[in-house]
């Protein structure tokens, strides 16, 4: 644990400077009172394979150090409830009963993520496909190989991708997945829902002033003293011709960023992202940014990430229907940079 001043830095998908903010947020928004009373303080731990980082505003500093504790060892169980990684997770058993014809007892935790991963399926029509662990790996063994997958690898992968093949119980609470070999993955949600439950834990403990991180992605609470809201400012896409750099005033709410700008592989003189297409089982060749704030880290995980798959005209549909959310795309389809954005993301902007 340390205590520093009142912005911060740190790479990880994205580089962030997070700090107090300096203008009023839109919409009738007043400035909270100030607390001179209130510390500052940061709580570090790796967590589901990265750095989760804590900050918050404390009046003792032994209130802080046991807020952030449990909040950790929340983000700590959660993982071992949906990481694709740890052999005895309960997300790794289900997957390993793929095929068996037998339907699986689910924790509350794990069947409500599962039906809020179905219902963005069936939003996007199978761009977000919590499925495609099969086409995961292939991507991510190319990535390590540098060596590009054959179309029939990919199609054998793909046969076993599919979020119709998952069939849920909703009396029973039960999951069956129908095909020999699917594998499940909730890369793209299970961080967003730990970093909700963090600030949850933290709220729980009395602790409001407080911001969780992990991978770029945020569950941000009340601002600090004195403040609209916490300052967030955005690295800009690693391509000529992009925007200046713009900063955010956020609080109570989600966020998230989806991209290659980090995780990337050139093969073949093409450069393909980490991110994987669910509907063809190619990994996307789109050079783009997508921010997306909402009311919470899993709603703002999962349409940040289906974004970058269906592209900026559908997506930003899709985010303009969600209510709470809203969206920024920069992207760079050949020698020009765009930028897109839902009519409410000026809103967030410092003026």
């Amino acid at each position: 644990m340390n205590a520093r001043a009142n912005t911060f830095s740190r790479r990880t998908q994205l580089q962030l400077w997070i700090g107090a903010g300096l203008a009023t947020m839109t919409g009738g928004c007043t400035t909270p009172k100030s607390d001179p009373a209130l510390e500052r303080l940061e709580f570090e731990q790796a967590q589901m394979g990265l750095p989760f980082r804590i900050v918050l505003y404390a009046a003792r500093k032994a209130e802080a150090n046991a807020a952030a504790s449990a909040a950790f060892a929340r983000v700590a169980e959660l993982n071992h409830i949906f990481s694709d990684y740890e052999d005895d997770s309960e997300l790794s058993l289900l997957s390993r009963s793929a095929g068996s014809g037998r339907a699986v007892p689910l924790s509350d935790e794990l069947w409500r993520l599962l039906n809020i991963a179905q219902a963005m399926s069936r939003r996007s029509e199978g761009a977000f496909d919590i499925t495609v662990g099969p086409l995961v790996q292939v991507w991510r063994r190319a990535r390590r190989q540098r060596e590009l997958p054959t179309p029939e690898v990919i199609a054998e992968a793909k046969a076993r991708v599919g979020w119709q093949k998952i069939v849920l119980d909703s009396k029973a609470r039960t999951a069956k997945l129908s095909v020999p070999g699917m594998r499940l993955d909730f890369g793209s949600i299970a961080k967003g829902r730990a970093l909700d439950e963090a600030l949850r834990v933290l709220r729980e403990h009395h602790i409001h002033r407080a911001l969780v991180t992990g991978g770029g992605d945020m569950a941000i609470g009340d601002p600090p003293p004195s403040r609209a809201g916490w300052r967030i400012e955005l690295a800009p896409l690693d391509a000529p011709g992009t925007p200046p750099v713009h900063f955010l005033s956020l609080r109570n709410c989600g966020f998230a960023t989806s991209g290659d700008l980090f995780q990337h592989v050139e093969l073949g003189g093409k450069r393909y992202s980490h991110i994987v297409d669910p509907r063809t089982g190619w990994a996307m060749t789109d050079h783009s940014l997508v921010t997306v704030i909402a009311r919470d880290s899993v709603t703002a995980n999962s349409l940040s990430t289906t974004t970058c798959v269906v592209g900026p005209e559908r997506g930003l549909a899709l985010v303009n229907k969600t209510a709470g959310a809203s969206a920024r795309v920069v992207r760079k389809p050949a020698e020009q940079v765009e930028v897109a954005e839902s009519p409410t993301f000026t809103n967030f902007l410092e003026k």
